[in-house]
């Protein structure tokens, strides 16, 4: 009797752990080849700049677009950061089975991200270039060929932000395979669009990486296009139908708020980090910032398994938070951490090993190949805190609890990394090989602030309206 009684205790476990497999997984594998499909994307793109004839126009093309990306990330983070809140609202709001309320979130997702961030942002981004560049430490040649490319993007990131609120919104509900799609489809056309406007293909004038921001450009407003169509065409529990006048509802701005705020600055330091840290690596020179770049193209590349899991994390954890099940969102966590882990742990070894073969798709230039490949070594060893700590953050983002990912933001990127890689760089002379120690130290220290956090249990309790 004992023995049958165990027996089907097993059994129970057994189908539990499947079935958190199968949820995990089912919303988990479209966002990783997404994402995974849009870094090869966006390597193939560093990849055509980087063969532009002109070795210098190539490399200074390569500087232009991480420079512009540095400024541009922090407007998208803000966007991320109410994006983060919608979803954990709306994935709440799915495990209670109460969505009737979903259409009157997204309205105020979307209102709120084009008339506080998008719009204001993308103007700044198309009159202010030239100085945001030269803050940036542009050199004249990355000045020059930057700053057509710097306002167009700048154009398409208006679009691109309503993009992340629609799509941040189909991830609450766990529908993760139309992002995928639309976003797949378009991302192929902004390749062959990159193609025709950097080298002047078909007749066109080459614009180099002009051509390139107008391709991108071009591309988000193609998807929002879609996106659109697909929110009116009533074919998900997200959409769009008009049927009640719109109104500003207290209690969605209270979660909104209660959630986003703490995002909100997470984002902004991380961002903040980012850009002093790309400015301390800019003052390298033109050659090492490509290199840099480089690694950072191969490292957004190593984001992706535990962005994925992070945001499947986060929808499987609000939603089993709104069914009042704490221990099924716990489940989902960790299921996600173990499955993510797995895959970055083989990214890294990749990395590690094929590092020089990796850098030498971007460029022919030894030098650029050479100081790249230390770097992109010890990318390979960020990869295991990186990947738990951005799952496990996603789980604490899910059930609303955005405190401690900002306190561990806060303390690893303004605190460590950016202060590590001045002193490694400027003081100890240790190149762009220092500048990523700070990187690794950085990432462990977050990991670490975000286990402690997660393992307390204390996010179960945060409560959402």
């Amino acid at each position: 009797m004992i023995k049958n009684y165990a027996s089907k205790k097993l059994n129970t476990v057994h189908n539990l752990l499947s079935n958190t497999q199968k949820d995990v997984l089912g919303i988990a594998w479209p966002v990783l080849v997404e994402l995974l499909l849009g870094s090869l994307f966006g390597m193939i793109d560093m990849i055509m700049l980087g063969r532009i004839a002109d070795p210098a126009i190539a490399a200074a093309s390569i500087s232009a677009v991480g420079m512009t990306n540095q400024p541009l990330f922090i407007g998208l983070s803000l966007v991320q950061a109410l994006n983060i809140g919608g979803t954990a609202i709306i994935a709440r709001y799915v495990g209670a089975k109460q969505t009737d309320k979903i259409e009157n979130v997204l309205q105020h997702i979307i209102l709120l991200t084009l008339v506080l961030l998008a719009i204001p942002l993308s103007l700044v981004g198309i009159f202010f270039a030239d100085p945001i560049l030269s803050f940036m430490g542009a050199q004249t040649d990355t000045l020059t060929v930057g700053k057509g490319y710097f306002r167009v993007v700048s154009i398409g990131f208006l679009f691109q932000s309503f993009n992340f609120a629609i799509s941040a919104a189909l991830r609450g509900a766990g529908n993760t395979k139309t992002t995928m799609r639309i976003n797949l489809s378009v991302n192929l056309i902004n390749v062959i669009g990159n193609a025709i406007l950097i080298y002047g293909l078909l007749g066109v004038p080459p614009l180099g990486v002009t051509g390139a921001g107008i391709s991108t450009a071009f591309s988000q407003f193609l998807a929002s296009i879609i996106l659109i169509t697909y929110l009116f065409r009533g074919k998900s529990i997200i959409q769009l139908t008009f049927k009640e006048r719109f109104k500003f509802d207290k209690d969605i701005l209270v979660n909104l708020i209660k959630i986003g705020v703490p995002a909100s600055l997470e984002q902004m330091a991380l961002r903040i980090g980012l850009l002093l840290f790309a400015k301390i690596v800019a003052g390298l020179g033109t050659v090492v910032f490509a290199a840099h770049q480089i690694c950072l193209s191969i490292l957004g590349l190593s984001f992706n398994p535990g962005q994925a899991f992070g945001i499947a994390t986060s929808s499987l954890v609000g939603q089993g938070l709104g069914a009042k099940d704490p221990e099924r969102a716990e489940a989902y966590a960790k299921e996600s951490r173990r499955i993510g882990s797995l895959i970055s742990s083989i990214m890294a070894f990749l990395f590690f090993v094929f590092s020089p073969q990796l850098i030498s798709l971007y460029t022919s230039d030894p030098e650029i190949i050479q100081k790249a490949s230390v770097a992109l070594k010890i990318i390979a060893l960020v990869q295991p805190f990186q990947s738990s700590q951005l799952i496990l953050a996603g789980g604490l983002r899910g059930a609303g609890d955005t405190f401690w990912p900002l306190i561990s933001t806060f303390i690893g990127v303004l605190g460590i990394r950016v202060f590590l890689a001045y002193v490694l760089v400027n003081f100890f002379n240790l190149g762009l090989p220092g500048a990523w120690m700070g990187v690794f130290v950085d990432q462990f220290v977050r990991w670490g602030i975000i286990y402690i956090r997660f393992r307390s249990g204390k996010w179960k309790t945060v409560t959402i309206r």
